[in-house]
């Protein structure tokens, strides 16, 4: 079994502390899922051969790995016959509509950063939408805030996301907490989540994991896509 990725961040008065609560149960994934990928841009990753320099917010090699993942599966979502939608974060050049994310951060500079119409702001390639798929631009962290998400959700009939992309600290983790208020039941398949700094990653997975998500291998959410009534009849 793999390691959990916070299991080294965990003293043995934590570990006693989620036994008295019980934390950390898993939810049983409903029949209806919709795969939710989140700002899976050029910005997000760098170029594919490193020299992550010009991209700023590059999460480099990380992010490759988790493109193929999540590539994977999406492409056992479409067998299956469950929606993809796609969320892409894109900036006004002139950061007017960054807010106070664009203050803690900074609004985006370059061909290489989260600007509206720049080679950054584009999906990755290898994991792009598709016809028949679903693609939005988000101005926050979370893809319910200020979108069209819930109302997608509501018409497609879905009881479960699966949430892939990055990054795990910032719009996934918002995401999923969102997803979780509104009663979804939240997949989070480890090896097609990446952030920049690996505790964070590894903390925000732990907090995902243990109140409002099953955090899964990527292995466990394919298997569950091709069990789905949907898959079986194809």
């Amino acid at each position: 079994m793999m390691k959990k990725a916070w299991e080294d961040y965990l003293t043995e008065e934590d570990r006693a502390t989620l036994a008295r609560g019980k934390w950390g149960q898993q939810i049983k994934p409903g029949t209806r899922p919709a795969i939710v990928a989140i700002d899976v841009q050029n910005y997000m990753v760098g170029p594919k051969e490193g020299g992550d320099e010009a991209y700023p917010y590059s999460c480099g090699q990380i992010g490759w790995d988790a493109v193929k993942a999540s590539g994977e599966i999406i492409a056992a979502a479409r067998r299956a016959g469950a929606p993809v939608i796609f969320t892409r974060f894109a900036l006004d050049p002139s950061g007017n509509d960054g807010g106070l994310f664009a203050q803690k951060v900074g609004k985006g500079e370059g061909e290489y950063a989260f600007v509206e119409g720049t080679f950054g702001s584009e999906f990755v390639a290898e994991v792009a939408p598709q016809p028949g798929d679903i693609a939005f631009t988000k101005k926050k962290m979370s893809a319910f805030f200020g979108t069209p998400l819930q109302a997608y959700l509501t018409d497609l009939g879905v009881d479960t996301i699966i949430v892939l992309g990055g990054s795990t600290s910032n719009c996934v983790r918002a995401t999923v907490v969102d997803a979780a208020q509104s009663n979804y039941k939240v997949l989070v398949p480890r090896e097609a989540v990446f952030d920049r700094l690996p505790l964070s990653h590894a903390v925000s997975l732990f907090d995902m994991d243990r109140s409002c998500a099953n955090v899964m291998s990527k292995d466990a959410v394919i298997s569950y896509l091709g069990q789905l009534p949907e898959a079986r009849d194809r």
